[in-house]
């Protein structure tokens, strides 16, 4: 039972009061009065409009739901659909041309493409491997994973497989680094003669970089340096030298690890990866942001029978080509990602005892946790501007951006900061957002860093807006449809269009497959080639194995070749993916329902009794997949539609459900705190929960997973609870 204070016209969640009162305002400037009272005005101030833009997203699907069933099959003239919603006020006019303004961008947001990590705030471990995952090891990325064909053999060091991982690194350097009268493959040393790299070769003589400005620094003595620091389109590599090390006392060069820079940014999230439904669970996951933005969060975890304490990495000090010294950052910039407009917390409540918009708490709050952060007298600091970056997901249209910037601006008066201290990163994964892109980006011109496609998220709003349109097409076959192709161009066409190259990124999505780095490696190259600055990985040791895509590709050049083809079609996005029912089997159907409810299944299990927001979930042919809301939103609103338009029957999908959990179970068999629901189906909350997204999907504000989960996630907590006081 949550227990609250009466501040300044608001009930507060005494554990958040006391949270804020003890832990943040001390860096804020502010007394606790002058913080409430100004909180207070603020929540007066725009709670009213949030809840309007609510009930307009509503007003809009009904409009459009009402048309798709009177005009029926009026969909596919995508003339009459575009004239349909511009005088729905859906689809808004095109702004007048604009550029970004955004001023005191970090280098890495602005100027320089690499990998992004994606982290949920509420796991310390996780959050610490990715705030440090800056620099991540080659030698272990090609060792440990499928990137490299085969696997260790024994327990400890495999000298093959180290040989293997050698050769594909030193090929790696050859084709980035490349030498003038010899090669990595044949190093025999290292050193720094004059302020220049001189690579000691095979045989006699010595090589030097092709490109001598790629050298710019090294560690130790010059003749016998300890690491040597390149450059290569603006990202690093330090090739480690130690004679003595496991690798390196075998190697003809003493190379012990070549380290490449990584994930430059990090997404620390409070969003889809979390599970966080009371006041107790926000503040939990404040005080692990406060403690990224400090310096002093730690996490301490068992490692083969040894206790291993993690904290934040140190920035790494060097010697520079002209004998100064040079410093880089040891770890990521940290953005994080807020909640959307939808959801409320308990955490406050108004006069009326109505719960206050989570997304206006979090904008507050955050921005209080990343006070420290930007203090230039911590060693340990947020990236160098002073400036606080927020990802805000889930916004629908250039008016809700707009609230978006008015809540900024009204954080920075509460708190004292400078204007447009605060930038924003726009997720463009909804549908109202795709088509009125440029608009959207106008709104916040003057902040934006960001703007990033979210193709599950995109994909289910996409089958919420068409839902009476018709049966939608099978899952896989979502990736083909022309309206995803036009949206993944139209992203990047917008963001080049509107000038961010240079004052922030374009991002690509998740790859949702960790364990698959080989195919990662194939695949993936293709975010950087489509004029993407940057795209989300699954692990520290993704993004070093991602990072090879961003020395491969020249991302200014490929944006600049970009920007000179023509703009997408806007009507390019209005076709709708509905199927065709007869070309589908009923073993197809079945197959179809199977792997949506087993996907469903197995992550709603683990968020409503484990408090597990996101992890990798074995898939109904056991190859673990990222799952987070968004692909739980696209598998809802899939089976949603096929029994509104009788695809399948309820009694097939409540079969599944049944099949497909005994399934679930038994993949977490060995999960500690597991909760069969096998056991008792009609007692189990996760249960529940699944049935509840399928046979209510279409009356979900749309299509979104969080009201229902969190409702049941309540209630789990509040049960083990009772369970305790008795």
């Amino acid at each position: 039972m949550t227990h609250y204070d009466d501040v300044a016209g608001l009930r507060v969640a005494k554990v958040l009061r006391e949270f804020v009162d003890s832990e943040l305002l001390p860096d804020a400037d502010l007394s606790s009065d002058e913080f409430w009272r100004g909180f207070a005005d603020l929540v007066h101030g725009l709670s009213g409009r949030n809840r309007e833009l609510l009930a307009e997203r509503d007003r809009l699907q009904g409009e459009i739901d009402s048309w798709l069933i009177s005009e029926r099959g009026a969909h596919s003239d995508i003339g009459a659909q575009r004239r349909f919603l511009e005088s729905i006020g859906y689809l808004r006019p095109a702004p007048a041309p604009f550029t970004v303004s955004t001023t005191h961008v970090d280098e890495e947001v602005a100027a320089v493409a690499g990998p992004q990590l994606v982290v949920p705030v509420t796991n310390a471990r996780y959050a610490l491997n990715a705030a440090n995952a800056r620099w991540g090891s080659l030698y272990d990325a090609f060792y440990g994973t499928n990137a490299l064909p085969g696997s260790a053999k024994g327990p400890g060091y495999d000298p093959e497989r180290g040989a293997l991982v050698i050769e594909r690194v030193r090929g790696f350097l050859d084709e980035v680094f490349p030498l003038s009268g010899g090669t990595h493959r044949d190093a025999t040393g290292y050193r720094v003669v004059s302020g220049r790299l001189s690579v000691l070769q095979l045989g006699s003589g010595a090589a030097e970089l092709v490109d001598s400005h790629s050298f710019v620094g090294h560690t130790g003595s010059a003749l016998s340096p300890t690491a040597v620091l390149l450059r290569h389109h603006g990202l690093h590599v330090e090739i480690r030298l130690a004679p003595s090390g496991r690798v390196g006392a075998s190697d003809s060069a003493g190379v012990d690890d070549v380290q490449l820079e990584s994930a430059l940014t990090t997404i620390v999230d409070f969003e889809d990866s979390v599970a966080t439904v009371d006041a107790e669970d926000k503040v939990a996951a404040y005080r692990n942001w406060l403690g990224l933005n400090r310096g002093d969060l730690t996490a301490s975890f068992d490692k083969g029978g040894r206790v291993v304490e993690r904290r934040l990495a140190e920035d790494r000090v060097y010697t520079a080509a002209d004998g100064s010294e040079l410093v880089l950052p040891g770890r990521s910039l940290l953005f994080v990602r807020n909640v959307g407009h939808l959801m409320t917390t308990d955490a406050v409540l108004d006069a009326e005892g109505r719960e206050l918009g989570e997304g206006v708490l979090d904008a507050v709050i955050t921005t209080l946790c990343a006070l420290p952060g930007r203090d230039p007298g911590n060693r340990l600091r947020n990236g160098r501007s002073g400036s606080i970056y927020i990802v805000k997901p889930k916004m629908h249209g250039p008016e809700e951006v707009r609230f978006t910037a008015d809540l900024f601006t009204a954080v920075e008066q509460l708190i004292g900061l400078p204007a447009r201290t605060l930038k924003v990163g726009v997720m463009d994964e909804e549908r109202r957002t795709s088509v009125n892109l440029d608009a959207s980006l106008a709104e916040v011109s003057d902040r934006v860093v960001f703007i990033n496609t979210g193709f599950l998220d995109r994909s289910g709003d996409e089958i919420h807006t068409a839902m009476e349109a018709g049966p939608v097409v099978r899952k896989a076959a979502l990736r083909a449809q022309k309206w995803i192709l036009a949206y993944e161009d139209r992203n990047v066409e917008v963001g080049l269009r509107a000038g961010l190259p240079g004052r922030g990124q374009i991002g690509k999505g998740m790859w949702a497959m960790p364990d698959l780095m080989a195919e990662m490696l194939e695949q993936k190259v293709a975010h950087p080639l489509a004029g993407a600055s940057t795209a989300w990985v699954p692990s520290p040791t993704a993004a070093t194995l991602h990072a090879l895509h961003y020395h491969r590709v020249d991302v200014a050049a490929r944006q600049s070749e970009l920007g000179r083809r023509g703009a997408v079609d806007v009507d390019r996005l209005l076709a709708l993916p509905i199927g065709d029912p007869s070309e589908w089997s009923p073993t197809d159907r079945a197959a179809e329902v199977d792997n949506n409810v087993q996907g469903l299944l197995g992550y709603v299990v683990r968020w409503v009794e484990l408090g597990v927001g996101a992890s990798k979930v074995p898939d109904i042919d056991d190859v673990g997949l990222m799952e987070d809301r968004a692909t739980l939103r696209i598998s809802s609103q899939l089976l949603a539609n096929w029994l509104r338009h009788g695809v399948v029957d309820e009694d097939q999908v409540r079969d599944s459900l049944r099949r497909m959990a005994a399934v679930v179970d038994g993949q977490n068999a060995d999960e500690p705190g597991y909760q069969p629901m096998c056991d008792d189906l009609a007692a189990s909350p996760a249960f529940a929960a699944a049935e509840e997204l399928v046979f209510h999907g279409r009356a979900q504000p749309n299509g979104y997973t969080e009201p229902i989960l969190h409702r049941h996630r309540r209630a789990v907590k509040d049960a083990a609870r009772a369970t305790r006081r008795t």
